[in-house]
């Protein structure tokens, strides 16, 4: 199966972050194109931001790279409180273990298309959400929890 039909594969819509950390994500989707294509080493997904939407909470990870290109749109990339304008054929990368949070806000009115492929490392990884009450912590097995900054699951 070397081509994917992407017409065949179930978007996933918004993100399974708790309430209310998920608001700003609602009006994402994407296609996982690892999953479909049976690939296990690394995740890639063909994400589509509508205006208004994050890619995320800000984050970084501990044990997985990130690379994102942007196919289509003009997203933002935030980094810190200062945005860095991203348009069409621009990458950015995100290193593991930099303890530089990351991630894109859609401040225009026209969807943004980007492809994002990082590891796929939840027995090892721990995401840091550094703005926000939240952490997804490694645990040593696939399935990880989010939980508060104090260790209480969500």
């Amino acid at each position: 199966m070397p081509k994917l039909d992407l017409s065949q594969i179930e978007p996933h819509i918004g993100s399974n972050y708790p309430a209310p950390f998920d608001t700003p994500c609602k009006a994402r989707s994407g296609l996982r194109l690892s999953e479909a294509g049976e690939v296990t080493q690394f995740g890639a997904n063909l994400m589509t931001l509508s205006p208004g939407a994050w890619s995320s909470q800000r984050h970084h990870h501990s044990t997985e790279d990130e690379i994102v290109m942007i196919i289509s749109g003009h997203p933002t990339l935030y980094e810190s409180s200062t945005g860095v304008p991203l348009s069409p054929g621009d990458v950015t990368v995100h290193p593991m273990g930099n303890g530089i949070g990351h991630h894109m806000k859609n401040e225009t009115d026209a969807d943004v298309i980007y492809l994002v492929v990082g590891g796929r490392n939840p027995e090892t990884d721990s995401a840091v959400y550094p703005d926000i009450d939240l952490d997804l912590p490694a645990n040593g097995t696939p399935d990880r929890i989010y939980q508060h900054k104090d260790g209480t699951p969500y």
